[in-house]
């Protein structure tokens, strides 16, 4: 036996031992991803974990996730073999988050007429100060019923912390957005966005999109709306990774499809006619710092009485991170 398969095996035996559920987003390594009891995106595994009963989560993926389910979930223990760090989330802080609203009142937007809208991908601290906002959480695949949501309060948005869904929105929409630091038209803007983005989703280009319909006449683009709007104008067709998923199942088999996401996911999507729309690897790499070595030495920890890793939240951030993500499951 390889040592994969020892520790598959070891892993397996200590998940029949103990009170344990292994929760692994879409993106991580597929020998971890294969390890898995429940499987998603980011929400969808912060809301199923809340209707397990195990005393132990496990979560593979990255630290704004494990937080979600804590917000969600704070009776359970929370542990992750990695507590690897969205670049995304770290771009912005609750300090950046003062400074972005500082900015839109310097713009002549009284803090009052704003209305704050953060990506799932963002710290339990950025949820909370968007919940003391009255604003709320979205995710790619329900940012604009969201903001449609938000508007109705006649609110500047606020969106933070990924430039380009909240520019592929307002896109979608017919609406105007401007991204602090960049425009100087805050105030005529509908969506005002933070300069954040994702250096995975940044990879792809126009060029590559170019490229593969003039090798595969007929070939579709798919890609995910943290893509820059250039890419997504191009597109065939935009969605969240679960409604990539849908939409890639549901194709002929014949029919080629070049993917702009994560490479994993692209990599599990189906065996032929599914290209990555990129000359680099997309990859991502705090997505891919958990091994199953890691993830055996956390069931192993909590087997031995000395769980590590095990994820905090304190009860203000929490209680005002819970509304935001509340705000968001009520609709």
């Amino acid at each position: 036996m390889d040592r994969t398969e020892e520790l598959k095996a070891k892993i397996r035996a200590l998940k029949e031992k103990l009170s344990v559920t292994v929760v692994a987003h879409f993106y991580q390594r597929d020998e971890v991803f294969e390890m898995g009891d429940i499987t998603g995106d980011s929400l969808e595994l912060a809301r199923r974990t809340q209707a397990d009963d195990s005393e132990f989560v496990v979560f593979c993926g990255v630290g704004f996730m494990g937080e979600s389910v804590k917000v969600l979930s704070p009776e359970k223990r929370v542990v992750m073999p990695k507590i690897a760090c969205c670049a995304m989330a770290r771009m912005i802080d609750s300090l950046y988050f003062d400074e972005s609203v500082q900015a839109m009142e310097a713009a002549g937007i009284p803090k009052a007429e704003i209305l704050p809208i953060t990506y799932i991908n963002s710290s339990a601290a950025v949820k909370a100060k968007v919940g003391q906002m009255g604003g709320m959480v979205c995710t790619s695949s329900n940012a604009k019923k969201i903001i449609e949501t938000a508007l109705k309060e006649g609110k500047k948005i606020l969106f933070v912390p990924d430039r380009c869904l909240g520019q592929n929105i307002a896109n979608m929409m017919g609406l105007a957005s401007a991204v602090i630091g960049i425009d100087e038209n805050l105030g005529e803007a509908d969506i005002i966005c933070y300069d954040g983005f994702c250096s995975v989703h940044q990879l792809f280009t126009v060029d590559d999109i170019r490229f593969y319909r003039k090798k595969y006449p007929g070939i579709l683009i798919a890609v995910h709306p943290e893509c820059d709007p250039a890419i997504v104008s191009e597109a065939d067709f935009t969605g969240s990774t679960s409604q990539l998923i849908k939409y890639i199942a549901d194709l002929p088999e014949e029919q080629k499809v070049a993917v702009g996401t994560e490479f994993n996911l692209v990599n599990r999507l189906r065996s032929k006619n599914t290209y990555v729309l990129s000359s680099t690897k997309p990859e991502c790499p705090t997505m891919n710092e958990t091994t199953l070595e890691d993830l055996y030495a956390t069931l192993k920890a909590i087997d031995d009485g000395e769980p590590i890793n095990e994820i905090h939240v304190d009860d203000e951030t929490r209680v005002w991170a819970k509304t935001a993500l509340e705000r968001m499951m009520a609709l």
